[in-house]
């Protein structure tokens, strides 16, 4: 049998498949159809101290290979989430990552204050590709002082595991990787949405309410393989890949590129057990290939054809 699970600073995982911030509700919407519990874990939908309405409609729209969201980080708050969605995910055989966001560092750290307290949250990816209202609304996560400084923040909080989503829209994410990973990160997740947009020819408008949005989807699998590759060759602690994983074959070039576990985001809004058939497609190649244990894999790609447009950005 091979062996599926790692730890994740201290935390147990079953397998190395997660399901992605805003693509699977709070688990409990998919009990028809699939079992949280076969998950190596849940990153629920992203968190603030207080409800949001998000942006207003339309705002997803389906493109080639992809799909566009301007979702504005709508959600209940962090406090409802604890009264309502908790004590349900605390019965979920399966490691709980609650997804921040915030719109200035005093917030992320309050909503991370709040959930210190609960049982059931074993730990924290922060989302960092938010707009920073104390400073014209630049995304935190475009720049790497400003990210670091929220890792420090939050390191001095809490000693669960600690990770944090990367955006891809920046020059060298891996200068991104390295300052959170000195800042006591635990890992990190790569990549978050692409910016991109979609025009109705018709009226030459925007599809989007926003004109831009995030796209995730196949469509991005390339460009996150990269960014994956990139982030592994250049830090020490886990990364998590995410970007167009439909199938076990996806999660396998992931792992293979250096990630120690994987995020299924968009292939949840096609089929909620994407998750549970990529682990158990994965479990089943490394059976078939006398593979032990699915760590085997991790960052084994065997790129032996000369130097790499990426070494030379290093």
């Amino acid at each position: 049998m091979t062996t599926t699970s790692f730890s994740l600073a201290g935390l147990h995982l079953k397998n190395r498949v997660l399901v992605a911030s805003g693509t699977y509700g709070y688990g409990n919407d998919v009990l028809d159809i699939a079992d949280p519990a076969g998950l190596g874990g849940i990153v629920t939908k992203s968190l603030s101290l207080k409800p949001r309405d998000g942006n207003p409609p339309p705002r997803i729209v389906e493109t080639a290979s992809g799909m566009l969201n301007s979702i504005g980080l709508a959600n209940i708050g962090v406090r409802r989430f604890i009264d309502e969605k908790l004590p349900f995910l605390r019965t979920v055989d399966t490691a709980l990552i609650a997804n921040i966001a915030a719109s200035t560092v005093d917030e992320y750290c309050d909503v991370m204050k709040l959930l210190e307290g609960e049982e059931g949250v074993d730990g924290y990816e922060i989302n960092v590709s938010c707009p920073n209202v104390r400073d014209g609304g630049l995304n935190f996560g475009t720049s790497c002082a400003m990210t670091a400084s929220i890792t420090k923040r939050l390191r001095a909080i809490t000693k669960k595991p600690l990770i944090i989503k990367l955006t891809p829209n920046v020059t060298h994410i891996s200068e991104f990787a390295r300052a959170v990973e000195a800042e006591g990160a635990d890992a990190v997740s790569v990549i978050n949405t692409l910016i991109g947009m979609a025009i109705d020819v018709r009226t030459r408008k925007p599809v989007l309410a926003t004109v831009t949005g995030g796209l995730s989807g196949p469509a991005i699998k390339p460009v996150a393989l990269a960014k994956v590759y990139e982030t592994a060759r250049a830090v020490k602690i886990p990364v998590m890949g995410i970007g167009g994983i439909m199938t076990a074959t996806d999660a396998l070039e992931f792992l293979i590129a250096g990630a120690s576990a994987v995020q299924i985001g968009t292939a949840n809004f096609v089929n909620p057990a994407a998750g549970i058939t990529i682990a158990r497609g994965i479990e089943q190649y490394c059976d078939e290939h006398g593979i032990p244990d699915v760590a085997d894999l991790v960052g084994s790609l065997n790129a032996t054809t000369g130097v790499s447009v990426i070494d030379s950005w290093l």
